[in-house]
């Protein structure tokens, strides 16, 4: 399957709103993961049935329900039976090829996100699709599969000290955005520490092995583009939305959130084209070595033309040529031999070609 756009034969011909997963199912069984908190107490268990999450979406408490696993179409349905989700966001939702955007639905704020990794084997980014719904009292989240940048936010949960435990569902959702945004800027400070690297290597070993690395980074490169780019329009319709469940002195964090959005997608547009660049120095580089190559032997056929000019005449089997029977007429060749060669180099330098 292709890594930028995914197979979507599937939905071929149905109707909009449709439950159709695009992508490959990760996970065996969905598992669905609670954290139920307020100032002084949490309550962090596992789900066995999504009925068991009814009672969070009118909980004094701050409610996050984690769902690993989007394939069962059932639970998807169920889900946006009990918190009053679009039909056409839920399709987004399964479309894992979707682009980042924002829903400004009646009842909630949807966000779908791309949260990215290293894959150290592959050497290639790996992109999962994060799902976050923000409603009055709860956040919900789904993702692919288990595995994610959030285990920091859920100690900040676990610590009774922290900011997060003081403020409402919108600052945990804050909270999860800017975690996938911060694994953003990691990821390509990661990457653009290596394409940096790059440039010595193309001015002293401009090898083939060079430019493979060359195209690798600027697939990675595209592919984070195509991941993190539209974050910067999903918080432009935020922002624009007549309302939201960000409360008023929550919105400055969304501020920052949206000025590290700006700060990647420059830094991924900067190395976009310094790999660029790169690659065009590197075409540089070898088409120089060339012409250095080509320049060599064009002064070499320039010194041996008229030699072989004059060794030509000499080698006529014409009877009549004096030279041939003088007795110093060997020697005052190879003497004319040196003369025209230094020569032709003298003047070359000279023109500063050598």
């Amino acid at each position: 399957m292709a890594r930028f756009i995914k197979d979507r034969s599937k939905s071929k011909g149905t109707a909009p709103g449709s439950l159709i997963l695009i992508g490959d199912q990760k996970m065996e069984k969905p598992i669905i993961r609670l954290m139920e908190y307020d100032a002084e107490n949490l309550i962090e268990k596992e789900i066995e049935s999504i009925e068991e999450i009814i009672s969070c979406k009118n909980s004094s408490k701050v409610s996050w329900i984690n769902i690993w696993g989007i394939h069962d179409l059932d639970m998807i349905h169920r889900i946006g039976e009990i918190f009053e989700l679009s039909p056409l966001f839920l399709e987004d939702l399964l479309n894992t090829d979707q682009q980042p955007k924002y829903e400004d639905g009646d009842s909630y704020d949807g966000f779908i996100m791309k949260m990215l990794r290293y894959n150290e084997n592959t050497k290639n980014i790996i992109s999962e699709q994060l799902t976050l719904v923000l409603g009055e009292h709860y956040v919900l989240t789904l993702q692919e599969q288990v595995g994610d940048v959030f285990d920091h936010v859920r100690s900040r949960i676990r610590n009774t000290k922290g900011r997060i435990r003081l403020n409402d569902n919108d600052y945990l959702a804050y909270a999860l955005m800017d975690t996938v945004v911060d694994n953003y800027v990691l990821l390509i400070e990661s990457v653009g520490r290596q394409i940096e690297q790059l440039e010595e290597r193309i001015f002293h070993d401009p090898d083939r092995q060079l430019v493979e690395e060359i195209y690798h980074y600027k697939t990675e490169i595209n592919y984070i583009r195509k991941s993190v780019r539209p974050a910067k329009d999903m918080m432009n319709d935020l922002f624009k939305a007549e309302q939201s469940f960000f409360h008023e002195k929550n919105r400055i964090f969304l501020k920052d959130l949206n000025e590290l959005v700006l700060h990647a997608t420059d830094a991924i547009e900067l190395y976009s084209s310094m790999i660029s660049d790169q690659l065009n120095i590197y075409h540089t580089n070898v088409s120089n070595k060339m012409n250095e190559v080509m320049k060599v032997l064009t002064i070499f056929g320039a010194i041996f033309i008229p030699l072989t000019f004059v060794a030509g005449i000499y080698g006529m089997n014409f009877v009549n040529i004096p030279e041939l029977r003088y007795k110093y007429g060997y020697f005052i060749f190879l003497a004319g031999v040196v003369v025209i060669s230094g020569g032709l180099l003298l003047f070359f330098k000279r023109k500063k070609w050598l």
